[in-house]
């Protein structure tokens, strides 16, 4: 249960978290300075080409305020002035409900409510779909009668399911041996000690530390007794084995942003690192041949979040939920598929994709011709198969997904020891 202390703790030791990270890049602003729509949120989504399309399609003036995970959680905590919509993962729900700077959104608003499907709503793509461990977005999605957030479903609910994806890491297939989906790629392979010294991991406490243990439990060093919610033992016996590992120079460093994790592989500082989907089109892009894996273990899953911030009224809120609505009318749902990711109504997003495109990205079918990602470059060449299949079988395959756990705030203190070490 969050108190006002252990709001207190986050906020101090998220600052320190976020001192390990970038800082905020310029924001990207529409031309005139009438009033705009404020979005707060990563690069992985605040990307210029949909600013400017959502601005056209919708006649109103956008503002993408994008940074690193760690900054834009802790200003959407302490500053809900600062945004009118925050968007990024759904491990960041429970901090912003308990801080109270966002408000409900009501379902009747939501345009596309009735057709987002059953993966957020119930936790299953599928009947025989594993849920995974951790924030499963189900659990946190629904506001309750009596305030709290639950999987009991209402007809209001905390944020709007839209973007989401099965992480792993990716690998250079240069340097690394191209292993076998779900059978040889395992999350052990980022303790290996063949590439000691080219290794990379997100720096995000929510995200990386479940990257560190699932390669810790695969490797064998420990167990967890539930991977999704450790305990303070656990955690200190991790990050004595991550820590140990970090100071025999294993790992590279940690990494932002998207595209950092782009920059360390284009380099050669790492042969292998945690990676996001866009990482991994941008550097096919480039000439690199970079592999994601589907371990044999399951994904660390995530889920994006829309939020509304609590001072949002009259027509910022018209043109928040506007925003929020175009989001899931298809054609963002197609441009980010280019990238990897999926959209929490895929039938709109296939009406503005290639039969071609639906079928290697969502359908898990070789690539029938040369497919582009979001750049226009050439990502995903013909005969190429989507590691790990198609969207239904990548989420029936989920060990963890990125959580706030009930030592989150020691998980920072500790994750910043890492950080540092």
């Amino acid at each position: 249960m969050y108190t006002d202390e252990h709001r207190r703790i986050f906020l101090k030791t998220t600052t320190q978290c976020a001192m390990a990270a970038i800082g905020f890049p310029n924001i990207i602003r529409a031309s005139d300075r009438k009033p705009a729509l404020r979005v707060l949120g990563t690069h992985v989504t605040l990307q210029e080409t949909i600013r400017k399309k959502a601005q056209e399609d919708l006649g109103i003036n956008i503002e993408f305020h994008p940074g690193g995970s760690a900054e834009v959680l802790l200003k959407a905590s302490t500053e809900p002035d600062s945004f009118d919509i925050y968007e990024q993962w759904s491990n960041s729900i429970k901090i912003l409900w308990n801080a109270g700077t966002i408000q409900p959104l009501e379902t009747s608003r939501l345009t596309y409510w009735n057709e987002i499907n059953d993966l957020t709503k119930t936790g299953r793509i599928s009947p025989h779909a594993k849920i995974g461990a951790g924030d499963a977005p189900h659990k946190m999605l629904y506001v309750q009668e009596e305030g709290t957030l639950g999987s009991h479903q209402t007809d209001r609910v905390s944020f709007m399911p839209y973007v989401h994806n099965a992480d792993s890491f990716g690998y250079n297939s240069r340097i690394i041996p191209r292993g076998e989906p779900y059978r040889t790629e395992s999350w052990a392979w980022l303790l290996d000690e063949r590439y000691r010294g080219k290794v990379g991991i997100v720096n995000a406490p929510t995200i990386g530390i479940f990257d560190l243990a699932l390669a810790v439990q695969a490797k064998g060093l420990m167990r967890f007794n539930n991977i999704g919610n450790m305990s303070r033992k656990e955690i200190d016996t991790l990050f004595k084995i991550v820590i140990d590992y970090k100071r025999q120079g294993h790992f590279r460093g940690v990494w932002s942003s998207v595209p950092h994790s782009v920059a360390l592989m284009q380099r050669g500082d790492v042969d292998i690192e945690s990676m996001f989907s866009p990482g991994v089109s941008s550097l096919n892009g480039k000439g690199i041949p970079c592999i994601y894996a589907a371990p044999k273990e399951g994904y660390r899953a995530w889920h994006g979040v829309m939020c509304l911030s609590r001072n949002s009224r009259g027509k910022r809120k018209e043109a928040a939920y506007a925003f929020m609505n175009w989001w899931l009318s298809g054609w963002a749902g197609a441009f980010i598929a280019r990238q990897g990711y999926y959209i929490a109504n895929p039938g709109r997003a296939k009406l503005h994709m290639s039969q071609n495109e639906w079928d290697y990205w969502y359908m898990g079918r070789p690539a029938a011709e040369d497919l582009p990602g979001t750049d226009g470059r050439i990502s995903v060449k013909k005969g190429m198969l989507r590691r790990g299949g198609s969207y239904v079988k990548r989420f029936e395959n989920i060990a963890v997904w990125n959580s706030v756990m009930d030592n989150y705030e020691y998980t920072l203190v500790k994750w910043n020891e890492f950080v540092l070490a």
